[in-house]
């Protein structure tokens, strides 16, 4: 027998999941992460879920991993030194950058320039010049590259990038570069640009490979501990890390090009969520992912989560590919505050985290958060994790006084509007990958987990107008579900910058099917015969003349025409308008998938209704501004077709689901709970 363990390393609680490739049976866990080392709950986490199991390190194939070690370090800035080697005469590229300014109405008389993250002092030039048609212009002056690569020995750099200008049509000097600063400087990481972004527009080239190299130690120290202590654990599982656009890479893979990790942590629960929503029978979702630190949310639609082709990490934004996800600081450790100036209550982003965490974990924590709030209202029982996680609710009442102290009004009331203030930020969020997008969300479901999705996710759909509102078994292990069960991907791309109306589908085809060779080669040297690949083409658009571009599935065999015919219509869908210039292809992307894992969602047993079962107690929670008479049940006792009237608190070893009042829950065949309005 065979498994794959699937591991999600998030701010408070590291969640894992195994599955039985076989049969499908899966076991969960989930252990407080460790955020001074996030292996060291890896590991803990593995070895406690397996014995639990009876399951020996032996058996496990696959070790699925969804990671944070490469935002926190960009977030936290312990990023590598980074030296950067450019065409002669392109030694600013980095200061001068582009001319865009975040912010509104003169905001570049507030906004502090981030610092390079190539310093100008360890920035030399190369003497050469490739043309925009690829051909040399100035053959490479090695004697002088050699003498200015000293200069980055004095500079105690801990890794190299090679950007040369128009590297992408013709890399031959790029890789020269990097083989004379393996000779010059033995052991140092050297990343290209024509490896890690082989597209047009320099700066973002060189941004994202720079990006790559910051990062680039701190995620090989910790692919390599991982794997040593699973080593010495005893397993030879094969180790992949998850990727920002929700695939698999392998663990070597992953130490050569981890910009493609930034945003690894998030991706797992949107590919849980697809996993869910065909088995729910949902195309549209949109997900809603509450741990203790933040919220991430996605839009899922037609079984596909969106793509973006930047990944943006605070005010680091790269050229890759990642899912369309958005981050807010609204989690259950979220800190509750009233600033004394303004007297208004404010709700994050400073979290408590894992330690302390919130009062009610009993460690210390005094300051009061969501968490403490939800136990407060009543929402959160006293014992979590199937009881073994037991809540101080004198320390959250405790906690969230001090709120109501400072604004004059009532413990419960503190509380409840510390509710409504995460559940406003959420929302926006929401809101900023469907409406912002150009979708209603009235016409999707919405599916929340991770540790505190299904407290909140039943209000959520309340205000996004979203049925109904999902949420799926083992929530708040959803992310690990999706590491486990995702897969291998390879992708490969090439700047074409054609009008339309100057190529035609055989030259288009040939610089496709250049790319599929390359991809699937790739996929291959990873274990995966080409009959079991899946191969998809993405193609980058945009109107002649204009700055940005619009990524867009192609099926293969697709032709110009029909692309450009769909181009205007998602262009319309989001700016409201076409323009009558010809239309520029700008960039031709393949991906190869590897196999998908021969697990499917498990049916539960039929019920008749009778929900008498699974109730624990009655229970009293606060809600519409009133003490409310409520049920607490047991989920793992409720059957396919049981109804739960709210108000009323679900349980389960994970997480726990709030249904409110006015709505009814539904368990359907695979143990989804379907929230909707009582109306409905």
């Amino acid at each position: 027998m065979s498994y794959r363990l699937g591991v999600d390393v998030g701010g408070t609680f590291t969640d894992l999941l195994v599955i039985d490739e076989a049969s499908g049976r899966t076991w969960r866990d989930k252990v407080p992460s460790t955020p001074h080392d996030p292996s060291e709950a890896v590991i803990a986490g593995a070895r406690q879920l397996c014995d639990r199991a009876g399951i020996t390190p032996q058996q496990l194939e696959l070790f699925l991993h969804g990671t944070t070690v490469a935002t926190n370090a960009v977030l936290e800035h312990k990023i590598a030194r980074v030296g950067l080697i450019v065409t002669e005469g392109y030694r600013h590229i980095l200061q001068i950058a582009r001319s865009l300014v975040p912010g509104g109405l003169a905001a570049w008389i507030v906004w502090p320039k981030p610092e390079p993250m190539a310093p100008l002092e360890a920035t030399i030039e190369a003497p050469e010049r490739i043309g925009a048609d690829g051909e040399i212009v100035r053959a490479l002056d090695e004697a002088g590259l050699r003498r200015n690569i000293q200069r980055l020995r004095d500079e105690r750099i801990e890794a190299v990038t090679v950007c040369l200008i128009n590297s992408y049509m013709n890399p031959l000097h790029e890789r020269r570069v990097a083989e004379i600063v393996a000779e010059e400087m033995p052991g140092m990481p050297v990343s290209i640009s024509a490896d890690i972004l082989p597209e047009m527009q320099e700066y973002e080239r060189a941004l994202t490979t720079v990006a790559n190299s910051a990062v680039r130690p701190t995620v090989s120290r910790y692919v390599g501990n991982l794997e040593r202590e699973l080593r010495s654990w005893g397993s030879e599982a094969k180790l992949s890390l998850l990727r920002s656009d929700g695939g698999l890479m392998s663990a070597e893979k992953s130490c050569e090009a981890p910009v493609n990790l930034l945003m690894s942590g998030p991706a797992g629960g949107v590919a849980g969520a697809v996993f869910v929503a065909k088995s729910a029978g949902l195309p549209n979702v949109l997900t809603l992912d509450m741990g203790g630190t933040s919220t991430d949310v996605a839009l899922i639609e037609d079984y596909q989560a969106r793509l973006r082709r930047e990944t943006s990490v605070g005010h680091l934004t790269v050229r890759a590919s990642s899912l369309d996800v958005k981050t807010v600081g609204a989690g259950g450790g979220s800190i509750a505050s009233v600033p004394e100036l303004t007297k208004a209550l404010r709700v994050g982003p400073q979290s408590a985290g894992a330690v302390p965490g919130p009062a009610a974990y009993g460690r210390g924590g005094e300051l009061p958060t969501v968490t403490d709030a939800n136990v407060v209202l009543g929402y959160l029982p006293e014992n979590l994790l199937g009881g073994t996680f037991k809540l101080d609710r004198a320390a959250s009442t405790r906690a969230v006084q001090t709120i109501a102290d400072a604004l004059g009004i009532t413990l419960m009331e503190a509380a409840a509007g510390i509710v409504s203030i995460v559940n406003e930020t959420m929302y926006g969020a929401l809101r900023l990958v469907s409406v912002q997008q150009g979708y209603d969300p009235r016409d999707f479901a919405l599916m929340a987990f991770g540790g505190a999705g299904p407290l909140h996710g039943n209000a959520m759909g309340v205000l996004m107008g979203s049925w109904p509102v999902v949420i799926p078994p083992s929530p708040g292990v959803l992310c690990a579900y999706g590491d486990a069960t995702t897969r291998l991907r390879v992708d490969a791309q090439r700047s074409f910058n054609r009008l339309v109306t100057h190529t035609n589908d055989a030259e288009v085809g040939g610089v496709i099917d250049e790319v599929i060779a390359q991809v699937v080669g790739e996929l291959a040297a990873e274990g995966v015969a080409p009959p079991d690949q899946e191969l998809r083409v993405e193609m980058d658009m945009r109107y002649a003349g204009q700055a940005f571009e619009v990524s867009l599935y192609s099926p293969l065999g697709s032709t110009i025409a029909s692309l450009v015919e769909r181009f205007d219509a998602e262009h319309k869908r989001l700016f409201t308008f076409n323009l009558t210039v010809p239309q520029e292809l700008v960039n031709i992307r393949v991906v190869a998938l590897g196999k998908t894992a021969n697990v499917r969602a498990e049916r539960i047993e039929a019920g008749t209704g009778n929900t008498a079962a699974a109730k624990l107690y009655d229970h009293k929670v606060w809600m519409d501004g009133r003490e409310q008479d409520a049920v607490i049940y047991d989920r793992a006792k409720l059957r396919s077709g049981d109804r739960v009237t709210g108000p009323a608190v679900i349980t389960e070893m994970d997480s726990t689901t709030l249904v409110l009042s006015g709505h009814v829950a539904v368990v359907d065949q695979y143990g989804n709970i379907l929230i909707t309005p009582e109306e409905r």
